[in-house]
């Protein structure tokens, strides 16, 4: 039973997105078997090509399988899950934000800064947050909602995480929990309680966060330049 679930989790980690972390540690298992005469510079130059263009963790393992080094630990995933709870003393105790709709209807989306405390209540009415094309000035932050026979709905972008805590009586509370593949992805933490109400959480399908993209471009640009100057 142990050795069947060890195969499974070994599975399950070699289909994980490959990190530039990851590519960059395969880089320089190559590069140390180049300079050990274990490849030639064409041998080299074809792997490091594959290396860039590789998609997840298990693809990676096959340009050092045969190499010393990869007998020595498998390439495994430069990722930290997300903790359920934001760190202490990060978050401030009052809001840069309140939203209230009491027997109303409140939204708020667009291109806005998120602060790090976000206060929502939804009192006979509906509070939508959407926080798909805001501004991420910080790396944590914390939405607290309260649903009395009304509706929070909360919206993220695919590429931060998130995470929530709570729960409802005759009500509904449930968070669509997500891992970002970038580990200085912002994480919004979404607490409540409903009251014969609702409060949901969820990425928006298709919504990046650009500067997060932008960070990883440059990212991926230094990888290139640091491999071609090799």
């Amino acid at each position: 039973m142990d050795l069947q679930k060890r195969t499974e989790t070994r599975a399950s980690d070699a289909e994980l997105r490959a990190s530039d972390a990851d590519r960059d540690r395969i880089a320089d298992i190559l590069r140390d078997a180049l300079a050990e005469g274990r490849l030639t510079a064409d041998e080299h130059a074809e792997r490091i090509e594959g290396v860039l263009a590789t998609k997840t963790v298990g693809e990676l393992d096959r340009f050092v399988q045969d190499l010393p080094a990869a007998r020595a630990g498998r390439a495994t995933p430069a990722y930290t899950s997300v903790p359920n709870r934001p760190q202490p003393g990060g978050i401030p105790a009052e809001a840069d934000e309140n939203v209230v709709a009491v027997f109303s209807a409140v939204v708020r989306k667009g291109r806005r800064r998120a602060g790090r405390r976000i206060h929502a209540y939804a009192v006979f009415g509906s509070v939508d947050i959407d926080l798909s094309e805001a501004i991420f000035e910080y790396q944590q932050v914390v939405i607290k909602a309260i649903s009395v026979f009304g509706n929070v709905e909360i919206k993220v972008p695919e590429n931060v995480s998130l995470r929530g805590s709570g729960g409802g009586v005759l009500g509904n509370f449930e968070t669509h929990t997500t891992d970002a593949g970038d580990p200085d992805a912002p994480v919004v933490y979404v607490e409540g309680f409903a009251v014969l109400g609702n409060i949901e959480a969820r990425p928006k399908r298709g919504k990046l966060v650009a500067d997060i993209l932008d960070r990883t471009m440059d990212r991926v640009d230094r990888t290139l330049r640091k491999h071609l100057d090799r």
